[in-house]
């Protein structure tokens, strides 16, 4: 069948994302185009910085700091597949900031076959997602919120199969004034298929409930920060133990090997993703992540290893920042992210 590597594909693309049930179409919206978030466990929606990508995944980031930037981002996932972003974002003074890009991933090239196995040649399997950005400072107490929006309309080409669809997102960043702490919310990815790959058969979008928070220390060169991911869902973890035993064998499902507290612990911590930065001198960042969700669902049970941790550098200079992660997701390979902002002029 000449669409089955393809959608074996798309279904790993769903699962490494954890999306609930691994049942919703553009899942690739949910791939970090951002460096920094990537090293960082991924999904991060309350760091800080001045690179115009951060909007991608929380437009409440979006603020003064990233005036006049062009963004970059080059990601090496795996088997050929490829993904990209380019952002450039301003500011106005009394009217807010706003940032334009466009997110893309090619799945590369594959082989078609009719029903008998004899090739017909080959095509390929591409989506994009436009992004518009706008996000305005408020004034809350001594303190300050920047309320952002994000317009997402997106092209999915798959062969001779087209589907048209637009997303938005909503974010809400709070800064004290010591600019120490910073707290987001955000609900990602609202909206749907505009236009479905076969008629009336629309598919559910990958929308989600975050919330976010990031603490520099006061004394000490370290930043930590967490989300609080899949609020929206009601449970993260799946029956995957011996669902199909052989006959005479009794099923047994996660729920039979995990009861009370342990089984609450394992939904809580599937939810978390933490990360840490460490600043030993002006210009260099040093960056480490933990996705717990993601190394449960991806480890090979017998070797581990660093499935679920990720790491990064960030080198800013003065009108240049460069940043480059690693994220471990399965321990056959990891992705390589990288990212460049660049101050204009």
């Amino acid at each position: 069948m000449r669409y089955f590597y393809f959608f074996c594909f798309s279904l790993v693309i769903s699962s490494l994302h954890a999306q609930v049930g691994g049942a919703s179409t553009n899942s690739f919206i949910n791939l970090t185009p951002s460096a920094q978030v990537a090293a960082l466990g991924g999904k991060m929606n309350a760091v800080t910085g001045n690179d115009a990508s951060l909007s991608f995944y929380n437009p409440g980031l979006l603020d003064s700091a990233a005036n006049n930037q062009m963004s970059f981002s080059f990601v090496d996932l795996f088997a050929g597949v490829r993904y990209g972003y380019v952002a450039y974002s301003r500011s106005q003074r009394n009217v807010g900031s706003f940032a334009a890009g466009i997110y893309y991933i090619n799945y590369g090239k594959f082989t078609e076959a009719d029903i008998l196995g004899i090739i017909t040649g080959d095509y390929t399997a591409a989506e994009y997602a436009f992004n518009f950005s706008y996000s305005r400072q408020l004034r809350w107490l001594d303190s300050t919120l920047h309320v952002g929006v994000n317009i997402k309309p997106l092209l999915s080409v798959f062969e001779r199969y087209t589907s048209y669809g637009l997303l938005g997102d909503i974010g809400v960043t709070f800064r004290h004034p010591n600019k120490l702490f910073t707290a987001a919310a955000v609900a990602r990815n609202f909206g749907g298929q505009l236009t479905p790959y076969s008629d009336g058969d629309r598919e559910p979008i990958p929308f989600e409930l975050q919330l976010g928070l990031s603490q520099r220390l006061q004394y000490a060169p370290l930043q930590f920060s967490l989300v609080i991911q899949q609020l929206q869902a009601l449970r993260l973890g799946h029956n995957k133990v011996n669902e199909n035993p052989a006959p005479g064998q009794p099923v047994v499902t996660e729920e039979d090997l995990k009861k009370g507290f342990e089984l609450a612990l394992d939904e809580a911590m599937r939810r978390l993703i933490i990360g840490v930065e460490l600043f030993p001198f002006q210009g260099l960042t040093i960056r480490a992540g933990y996705n717990y969700n993601r190394r449960q669902d991806m480890k090979v049970d017998t070797r581990p290893a660093m499935v679920g941790f990720s790491w990064g550098v960030g080198i800013n200079l003065t009108r240049v920042n460069i940043n480059y992660a690693q994220s471990i997701w399965h321990l056959s390979g990891a992705s390589n992210h990288l990212s460049l902002s660049v101050k204009l002029q």
